[in-house]
């Protein structure tokens, strides 16, 4: 895999995993739209993607450090010491794992037919498009709530809508942005919301995608290029949540929905006309 593929889909997967984009989605259709094609094993393909992944975590593990150290030793305490009161960290900690059950759940159990069913450029491309829209309906909402009001329904209903996001195209921070501004959270509550929820998911999947690489092996003519991954994936990622954050303090989700139907809508007209097919 040559580096520069590392680097730019390094950028790709930081910069589209934390703006409502869909990481997933780009990493699939970048390569498609450019004609590269670097993995002969399908499997080597998502442990690369992983491997990407885990920049992204590490970035938003550094940008939010202080709130996760809170919610770890606050979560920690309430586990050991069920005597005292919940503190409002703690009880956001175990909030927040909650709300990753079910994408959890939804992952294990339908995991080999997402992998065959799903991922196509046509259904990404509808993806963009009818999710970005949904996006833009929720975030017309007027809500007031902030991240200290999270409650249990608050966690069942945004990580069901989690569980969406195993289809390439949806965005998991853009449906649980989604989810949160329907349950009435104000932008900048959703979107930290959707940040912080995001650091189980991403470390239960790049654990179990790791652990599987290296039990299958072959892959050591990787390692450059997921190293270039990891910091590029990493350094974009901490640029886009820095920038997600300031731009909802003034401004709308829109710009991200516009993105999403033009892209949607130019991937539809490459495959209506088989321009994919020429490339190269």
């Amino acid at each position: 895999m040559p580096i520069f593929h590392a680097i730019v889909l390094g950028v790709v997967q930081g910069l589209s995993e934390f703006l409502p984009i869909s990481s997933s989605g780009h990493l699939q259709l970048v390569p498609w739209l450019l004609g590269w094609d670097d993995f002969d094993d399908e499997s080597l393909k998502k442990s690369f993607d992983v491997a990407l992944h885990l920049g992204t975590f590490i970035a938003v593990l550094a940008y939010f450090r202080r709130d996760v150290a809170v919610y770890v030793v606050e979560g920690t305490k309430l586990v050991f010491s069920r005597s005292r009161p919940a503190t409002p960290d703690g009880r956001l900690a175990w909030l927040f794992v909650l709300a990753t059950v079910p994408a959890a759940a939804a992952g294990a159990l339908f995991e080999n037919a997402i992998d065959t069913r799903l991922g196509t450029p046509f259904i990404i491309a509808i993806s963009l498009i009818g999710f970005g829209i949904l996006l833009a309906i929720a975030d017309r909402a007027t809500g007031r709530r902030k991240v200290e009001s999270f409650g249990k329904k608050d966690a069942l209903v945004v990580g069901g809508m989690q569980a969406l996001a195993l289809n390439p195209g949806t965005s998991r921070s853009g449906i649980t942005m989604t989810g949160a501004r329907w349950m009435g959270f104000d932008r900048d509550a959703a979107v930290r919301a959707s940040f912080v929820m995001s650091l189980p998911v991403i470390f239960g999947a790049v654990v179990f995608k790791m652990a599987k690489l290296f039990a299958d092996g072959g892959y050591e003519d990787l390692l450059v290029p997921m190293a270039v991954g990891i910091v590029t994936s990493c350094l974009a990622g901490l640029v886009a949540v820095w920038g997600t954050i300031r731009l909802v303090s003034t401004r709308t989700l829109m710009p991200f929905v516009v993105y999403r139907i033009a892209l949607g809508l130019v991937v539809l007209v490459v495959l209506a006309a088989d321009w994919r097919d020429n490339i190269g």
